[in-house]
């Protein structure tokens, strides 16, 4: 896009002068740093966290719990699990074992388009 500046022409009516093409090569020159600058957000911590399923339970319920308890939760075997970065829902996924520990196949990722619509909620 080019920058346009406010002038007078010879009789004094306001007009519009454009910048010189060399002029707009240092813009180029610009853009092509800002994006080299976006690199800073590459290191921001995110917190991502999967959910196995939930439950609700009263006080009273919740004080009786103790070691070797069940809690019943809300999804079946075989479910996906729902996975959460910054605790926006990004996508679903299995359970995998992975050197002895446990992990997480995505199998379902919301579109861009979904996960923007989340920021707003």
């Amino acid at each position: 896009m080019e920058q346009e500046n406010l002038s007078k022409d010879k009789e004094g009516k306001p007009g519009v002068e454009k910048k010189s093409p060399e002029k707009e090569g240092d813009k180029a020159g610009a853009s092509g740093k800002e994006i080299t600058n976006m690199d800073f957000i590459l290191d921001i911590p995110l917190e991502i966290s999967v959910e196995l399923g939930r439950a609700k339970m009263l006080i009273s319920e919740l004080l009786q719990l103790g070691q070797g308890s069940v809690i019943e939760l809300n999804k079946l075997p075989g479910d996906s699990l729902e996975i959460f970065v910054n605790q926006k829902l990004i996508a679903r996924g299995e359970v995998v074992v992975v050197n002895d520990k446990f992990g997480i196949k995505m199998t379902d990722i919301l579109s861009p388009v979904d996960r923007v619509k989340q920021l707003g909620s």
